[in-house]
């Protein structure tokens, strides 16, 4: 096993640096002894992992596809072997988080100030979209999604409910009315947000599962939802969406709550996500500690 590692290592790290010689002197290994670990690595896999000449490696397709792993596998020895140190409990290092672009904006970055009053040794990196990203593929460590979970292989941390709300400006109201029922939302302006289809251009879902759909039309429609409320805010129209987008404007009174006459959908909730591949490192556990305690008090205000 530490000959089958030592090889793994030396394939890891020649590619890294660009050749055998270079893998060698990182590892404390002469050229023959790396190229003879690769070799050795080579034949158990019954395969050729790199093309070499006497400039450069080349990984062939079995490479490329080994490599991604290895160097996974090689990650979670050494953290392992980390966390198995006494003196390397300590919490710090890079962790990526993708979040939802508005929720992250509005609620995720003075989280993450707050964490990193608790823990100045972290560095997070924030990817702010609102895409489903493949943790795995983009190295992402973690993501926060909101809404109902499909099946994956993804392991999940329920966070937090989110609710619904329909809202507009007092101003927008005044001009057009306020609609009671859904029948009269025909003669409103409805903005849409065009990631998600049941509050989005052209319907608009009713009843828990969304399944009582309304038509409807606007004059603006946004990825956004930050965007969105800031139109509304301005007396553009109605907006239809998680209420913890609209929370800060409705304290404000820059926008009022509507209610009709139907259940909003149930839009799930706030989740954490990582792969069941990946052993989280001591970080990212602090990290979703943390989460799970910060955020449902702040959906107390949603």
């Amino acid at each position: 096993m530490a000959d089958r590692l030592t090889g793994m290592e030396v394939f890891v790290r020649a590619i890294q640096f660009g050749g055998l010689s270079a893998a060698g002197r990182a590892m404390g290994l002469s050229p023959t002894m790396a190229a003879r670990h690769l070799d050795a690595l080579e034949v158990r896999l019954g395969t050729t992992l790199v093309n070499r000449t006497t400039r450069r490696l080349a990984l062939t397709d079995a490479g490329i596809a080994y490599l991604d792993r290895v160097e996974r596998v090689l990650a979670e020895i050494a953290e392992a072997d980390a966390e198995a140190s006494a003196h390397s409990r300590a919490i710090e290092g890079l962790m990526r988080v993708s979040v939802p672009a508005t929720f992250g904006v509005m609620h995720v970055v003075p989280l993450a100030t707050e964490f990193h009053r608790r823990h100045p040794a972290v560095t997070i990196e924030l990817g702010l979209d609102d895409r489903q990203v493949d943790l795995l593929e983009e190295r992402w460590d973690l993501a926060i999604r909101i809404g109902r979970l499909g099946d994956s292989s993804l392991v999940a941390r329920r966070l937090a409910a989110v609710r619904l709300a329909i809202c507009a400006s007092p101003a927008y109201l005044a001009e057009r009315g306020t609609p009671a029922t859904l029948a009269d939302l025909s003669d409103h302006d409805c903005l849409g947000y065009t990631l998600a289809p049941l509050t989005g251009t052209a319907v608009w879902g009713f009843g828990r599962d969304g399944t009582r759909k309304v038509p409807v039309r606007g004059s603006l429609h946004a990825n956004n939802g930050e965007a969105l409320v800031l139109a509304a805010a301005a007396g553009q129209g109605l907006i239809y969406g998680p209420r913890f987008i609209a929370a800060e404007a409705i304290r404000r009174g820059e926008l009022v709550e509507v209610a009709l006459d139907a259940d909003y959908m149930d839009p799930g909730a706030v989740h954490v996500v990582l792969h069941a591949d990946r052993r989280p490192s001591a970080r990212v556990r602090a990290w979703i500690d943390f989460l799970a305690e910060r955020i449902p008090r702040l959906a107390g205000d949603w």
